[in-house]
């Protein structure tokens, strides 16, 4: 894979890969938490993915545990105190269920995205949370994926925190309907909960 371009980076990652970087893994978090089934204090999320698992510190209350295939990035994320496994997110089964698993900037990274599902559903106990590029790949594509992994329900939202540039007025924009229909045909990405 191509885990090997971001050893250079992984050092400050959650840090520097983001214009704030506080407001678009805040804003991350809340979603975790709210879209789908409501998390519970002491539930357990397992970050498929996680790069140096910044989301950690947005989630206080919940065990976080990250997985990523970087070592790099595994070093950097235990340097701040925060859970990571080093694996490959389409090998990785925790040694206890979970209650959410989520996967960002990632699903691409699957070698294929119905058996990833199928994986993710045997362990994972109330939802999956990822994030979807609508111009890259179909929601109802995926949605059968998910049907078929199991996962009956699926919730979407909008997300529109910038990488790059900090633009907050966008995230307002989010729950607008027609206009969050409209942008997302041309950037930003879907948040998506599936659950059963």
């Amino acid at each position: 894979m191509t885990w090997e371009k971001y050893a250079g980076s992984a050092r400050g990652w959650s840090e520097e890969q983001y214009a704030d970087s506080r407001a678009y893994l805040a804003h991350r978090a809340a979603l975790v938490r709210s879209l789908g089934p409501r998390l519970e204090s002491g539930d357990v999320v397992l970050d498929l993915a996680c790069g140096d698992g910044g989301l950690a510190d947005f989630l206080p209350g919940l065990r976080y545990v990250g997985v990523d295939a970087s070592e790099e990035m595994v070093a950097a994320g235990r340097g701040h105190g925060r859970e990571l496994v080093l694996a490959d997110l389409n090998e990785y089964t925790p040694p206890q269920p979970v209650q959410a698993t989520t996967i960002f900037r990632a699903i691409y990274y699957a070698r294929d995205r119905r058996s990833l599902f199928e994986r993710v559903r045997t362990y994972t106990e109330r939802k999956l949370v990822f994030d979807l590029n609508p111009r890259q790949y179909r929601l109802d594509d995926v949605r059968a994926d998910l049907r078929s992994a199991g996962f009956s329900r699926l919730e979407t939202r909008p997300f529109f925190v910038p990488q790059t540039r900090a633009l907050p007025v966008l995230q307002v924009l989010e729950r607008s309907g027609p206009i969050a229909r409209l942008l997302l045909r041309y950037r930003f990405t879907l948040l998506c909960a599936a659950w059963w």
